[in-house]
């Protein structure tokens, strides 16, 4: 003798096709997520580039501190070999440094706003030696660059607190 309840069974059978489509629209989203950040995502000095980036900020210090603390930023950082200030056009660059099949630059040049603010442009440009020459690729993200010149402004401070 078999037992029904129709409105029982329709009603468990409702719940569960609700559960299950939502696991699979649950499911798809994650699907969806998780191809768009892969996608997003191209890896450090794959993508090739025809000029270097260049980012700048604005310190509220003369431009002989920025040069100085700019210096000290790309020693500490091995940013290229042979730093040197150029005063007179107001520029702190470096060589390059050539690792494996890479080599990177690093370059900052400074314009005056105003008595007590001063402009600085940053670029790394990073090669990488193909079988064709070196082609410029990008290694540094905006995030790398905003680290650099947070790095930058504490050097600054540090060499304003010099006594000259």
């Amino acid at each position: 003798m078999e037992i029904k309840n129709s409105g029982y069974n329709k009603i468990f059978n409702d719940r569960i096709m609700i559960e299950n489509k939502f696991i699979l629209f649950f499911s798809l989203v994650i699907i969806l997520i998780v191809i768009n950040l892969i996608s997003c995502g191209p890896k450090y000095g794959q993508v090739v580039i025809s000029k270097p980036d260049e980012y700048r900020q604005i310190f509220e210090a003369n431009e002989k501190v920025v040069l100085r603390a700019i210096a000290r930023v790309f020693r500490d950082k091995n940013m290229g070999t042979n730093v040197t200030i150029n005063k007179e056009k107001q520029r702190v660059e470096t060589d390059f440094i050539i690792q494996d099949d890479w080599r990177i630059k690093s370059s900052a040049y400074l314009r005056k706003i105003n008595w007590k603010e001063t402009e600085v442009y940053l670029s790394v440009i990073a090669e990488k030696k193909t079988e064709t020459g070196w082609e410029m690729r990008r290694l540094l993200d905006r995030e790398q660059y905003v680290s650099l010149f947070a790095l930058i402004e504490l050097k600054v401070y540090e060499e304003m607190a010099k006594i000259e």
